[in-house]
């Protein structure tokens, strides 16, 4: 099979290669995956440059998102399954061999059903950004007729989160840097979206809830904003944080948030419970069953361009997702 791979840590330009492999084989409990598109995340780009420390096996396969086609079963597998349509979670997490390749042998359950009518390049993108986007505002059960703040509504994770929020019921504030990414949260479905370079977020919080504040936070960037939303969430309310790059080891005001009796949520996607999976996956199917997400789609290469790929994701300037095309 065709794929992209490592065998050291570094530069895309210096350590990505791409070529012919052995085709994988599917254990039992297992499914052989033809993909059709591999997901790129920030994820992947950080733990090829080695921001995530030594290599965890020899050669690696990157990207753990992707779309495509069953193509055989192992043993225990039912074979009705070939043929399936799905899409991919965990595909390089903990494993050698991720996407980005023409083929994937994996655990059946990480290869989900693909409702009628999402793309592959779509599918692609459900593993790690939309997945989390779901943890985040809908771990705790219904958020109808709350009021949600989702802070960089414009980013690949934020784009899924007020669409999810809206298709749940709640009316939805969006915090992004700029006109641009202000035009997608509109997009997304937002009920307000705030320039914080621009514009006091607390005030324009404060005004559009008529002084209550908000019943959750989809966080990106949870050192950063903490000082906002300590002041803007509501009593009882939930801060769901999945990042915090710019202060990573925040100063936390502990009293604060005690006396509104804040719950402070911080996840990883990739290691939820499997009931939390089970409830991600088919909620996130009964979204798109209903025709609920649009998908931002930025960038598609072929996997002969998986170094460009990764350079743009480097370069912080795409907004929204990026595909591979395998």
């Amino acid at each position: 099979m065709k794929a992209a791979w490592y065998e050291n840590i570094g530069d895309a330009a210096e350590v990505l290669q791409v070529g012919e492999l052995n085709d994988p084989n599917p254990n039992a409990g297992e499914v052989l995956v033809e993909i059709k598109a591999s997901g790129l995340n920030p994820s992947d780009v950080k733990t090829r440059a080695g921001a995530r420390g030594e290599l965890q096996f020899p050669q690696i396969i990157p990207h753990s998102d992707g779309g495509g086609i069953i193509t055989a079963v192992g043993e225990g597998v039912d074979q009705s399954r070939v043929g399936e349509r799905v899409w991919i979670w965990n595909g390089a997490f903990g494993r050698a061999h991720g996407t980005c390749a023409e083929m994937i042998a994996l655990p059946s359950e990480q290869a989900v059903s693909l409702p009628d009518g999402t793309s592959f390049e779509a599918a692609a993108c459900l593993g790690i950004p939309a997945s989390t986007a779901y943890y985040g505002m809908l771990c705790d059960g219904s958020i109808e007729n709350q009021t949600v703040l989702v802070t960089g509504g414009a980013g690949a994770v934020g784009y899924y989160g007020i669409q999810l929020a809206k298709w749940s019921g709640a009316s939805v504030i969006s915090t992004v840097s700029g006109d641009e990414k202000a035009a997608v949260a509109n997009d997304a479905g937002a009920d307000l979206v705030i320039n914080y370079r621009d514009e006091d977020v607390v005030a324009a919080i404060e005004d559009f809830t008529n002084g209550e504040g908000v019943d959750r936070i989809l966080e990106v960037e949870f050192g950063g904003n903490l000082s906002v939303s300590e002041q803007v969430i509501k009593p009882n309310g939930t801060i769901a944080a999945y990042g915090s790059v710019a202060v990573m080891e925040p100063s936390l005001p502990f009293y604060n948030l005690m006396f509104k009796g804040v719950k402070l949520n911080t996840y990883l996607i990739y290691i939820v419970s499997e009931s939390d999976r089970n409830m991600i996956v088919n909620g996130l199917n009964d979204a798109m069953s209903d025709e609920a997400l649009t998908h931002m789609i930025s960038e598609s290469y072929a996997l002969d361009e998986i170094i460009d790929a990764h350079q743009s994701m480097e370069s912080n300037q795409v907004i929204g997702n990026i595909v591979i095309n395998t």
